[in-house]
């Protein structure tokens, strides 16, 4: 049982049960990677959430489908493992948003696309997955006994065909142990820590692979790849370019405020749809919810049990490098573009690899 209501003609908005597990699903691909952020840098959890918060409501209600808003991981993953400081992370973000917006509003994906190639992507992902290993074991290390616990709950997770659980589940346990430590947390003001230090930063070459590194998964997995998932699943014919452009516009409005640059991941939408939402009903109570948590329980952070974010981020490594895989059947450029985007940097690991798929494609054909 739930509330119904209609929406652009034959469409709805329910807000039934299922949307809101629908919506806990695709929180497990945000929360894990926006409480590392905050407890590992000098963005504000608080400013975070609201604007993860506020898209969830915007681009649910303007494409009226469960479309994800998702943390860009391999942002999120270089500043986890020190390679990029906050203010280049929100200049990446920053340069990002003119480039999305660029390319969605001259269809540009729909002609180039295809010279990206899935390998491609898939490498990045799978070399994001191997920077966050490598962050979480440096991380999760700082307290042993805590890590194993948080380990013995993913391995029972496991045994019992929760995987998809473990990261969110581990979350709230270390969040327990944290209110243990300090209380109840009390509704508080969003801080401004973070607001306005990418006008203190000028542009890097770390800045500039990362943004290259970042655009690779983008392109790929939040706009070509979410396009396709929205039609499978919800019959609605949302392009590649008007995913593109509305994450660069969320981007341009929200990261010189303090937000974490932000997309729409296939993986979100993927959660949702698997959680059991349906309607952009998911949306409107995850967005709530993000505010809600935003204001009552930001307390929480400062004293978050690190090491058990360790684990989480070793999960979401490893959960991304089995994606990565499990959808490509170029194992070995796949593999060798994500072990080079580790060792050496993203962004040369993504420009290497177009110029090999695009070599080994031309071989073919010839």
């Amino acid at each position: 049982m739930g509330i119904s209501l209609p929406y652009r003609g034959e469409s709805t908005i329910d807000f039934a049960w299922n949307e809101v597990t629908g919506a806990i699903g695709d929180s497990v691909t945000v929360l894990p990677f926006v409480v590392a952020v905050a407890v590992l840098t000098d963005l504000s959890l608080a400013m975070m959430l609201i604007w993860f918060g506020i898209f969830q409501i915007v681009w649910g209600l303007f494409y009226g489908v469960p479309v994800s808003v998702e943390p860009m991981k391999a942002l999120a993953a270089l500043i986890l493992a020190g390679t990029i400081t906050t203010g280049e992370l929100l200049l990446a973000g920053g340069l990002l948003g003119v480039v999305l917006v660029s390319i969605g509003v001259t269809d540009t994906l729909s002609h180039v696309g295809q010279y990206i190639g899935s390998p491609v992507v898939r490498g990045i992902q799978f070399g994001v997955g191997l920077v966050l290993i490598k962050t979480g074991l440096r991380i999760g290390g700082s307290n042993v006994e805590l890590a194993g616990l948080a380990v013995g709950i993913a391995l029972l997770l496991i045994v019992l065909g929760q995987w998809n659980l473990t990261p969110i589940v581990i979350l709230v346990v270390g969040g327990l142990i944290a209110g243990y430590q300090t209380g109840l947390p009390s509704p508080t003001i969003p801080t401004t820590d973070g607001l306005f230090l990418m006008r203190t930063t000028s542009l890097t070459l770390s800045t500039i692979e990362a943004t290259i590194a970042q655009l690779a998964m983008t392109v790929g997995n939040a706009a070509l790849a979410a396009s396709v998932l929205l039609y499978d699943y919800f019959d609605r014919d949302i392009s590649a370019d008007e995913l593109s452009t509305s994450m660069g516009v969320m981007n341009l409005v929200a990261i010189p405020f303090g937000a974490l640059p932000m997309c729409h991941g296939s993986g979100g939408i993927a959660g949702k749809y698997a959680f059991g939402a349906r309607t952009a009903g998911a949306n409107l109570i995850l967005g709530v919810g993000y505010i809600g948590i935003a204001l009552l329980g930001v307390g929480l952070v400062a004293v978050y049990p690190v090491s058990m974010l360790g684990v989480i981020l070793i999960l979401i490594g490893l959960q991304l490098g089995r994606t990565s895989l499990e959808q490509t059947q170029s194992y070995p450029l796949v593999i060798s573009i994500g072990v080079l985007g580790m060792i050496v940097n993203l962004g040369l690991a993504f420009i290497i690899g177009i110029l090999v798929f695009l070599f080994l494609k031309y071989r073919e054909s010839t």
